[in-house]
């Protein structure tokens, strides 16, 4: 018993001065049990010698950009002026026909000109394009209607697609909602953005051009901080 009692002190002795040993586990520094200070943020003029709000990040230069696309535009007219998806539907049919049409544009125009676009889908309303209307076609003479648009083997297989899921899920309108349009085959996200802007009035989000209309831009409006990929898709 004796022969125990020094170290029995030593271990005593080094739990009760506070060292930087913790018990049983020599060499392990103890955690320190301070709470690290937080810096309190205030609102622009609250608090005592508050900062004002920092100004609101803008790309650089878009400004510059807006004004020239401004000015070019001013004395110019491009074919999506005259031709663009927003044209391509027929105004008179029900709201429902109208926006499937508005969608079936949007679904040809990836990768194509709008001037065969427009001509497609004028062939398509020619044929009182529809919903059921599609259904009852068969996949050669949708495909020999819509040629040559861009990828249109791709297309008749995408518009049989989504137009049996609008017939079984959707009554034969398009959906509401950008996250249910871009489940619907061959329709992408700037896809879906325009069909909410152009069929339901509802700006949603904002449909950047495909790299190649992007580098068809004219010189002018390139800057250092523009770049980009002459490929790519327009979904």
């Amino acid at each position: 018993m004796s022969a125990a009692r020094p170290g029995l002190r030593r271990l005593r002795s080094a739990a009760g001065s506070g060292g930087s040993q913790t018990q049983g586990r020599p060499g392990v520094p103890r955690r320190s049990r301070r709470r690290k200070s937080l810096a309190i943020a205030y609102e622009a003029g609250q608090g005592e010698g508050a900062e004002p709000r920092r100004a609101r990040w803008e790309p650089p230069h878009w400004r510059e950009q807006l004004q020239r696309i401004r000015d070019m535009r001013s004395s110019r007219d491009a074919p999506v002026d005259e031709m663009g998806v927003q044209t391509c539907y027929d105004s008179s049919a029900p709201p429902e026909v109208m926006r499937y049409q508005v969608l079936l544009a949007l679904m040809l125009s990836s990768q194509t000109k709008d001037q065969v676009t427009s001509a497609a889908m004028l062939r398509l309303r020619r044929r009182g394009l529809s919903v059921d209307s599609v259904l009852q076609m068969d996949d050669e003479t949708l495909g020999q209607i819509i040629y040559p648009v861009g990828f249109w083997r791709n297309k008749v297989k995408y518009i049989k697609q989504t137009t049996a899921i609008l017939k079984q899920k959707y009554g034969g309108d398009i959906p509401s909602t950008v996250e249910e349009l871009v489940q619907l085959p061959g329709v992408g996200p700037k896809m879906a953005h325009l069909a909410m802007h152009i069929a339901w009035d509802s700006v949603a989000g904002i449909g950047v051009p495909a790299p190649p209309k992007v580098w068809a831009l004219p010189p002018q409006l390139w800057t250092p901080t523009c770049t980009g990929s002459p490929t790519g898709s327009s979904g």
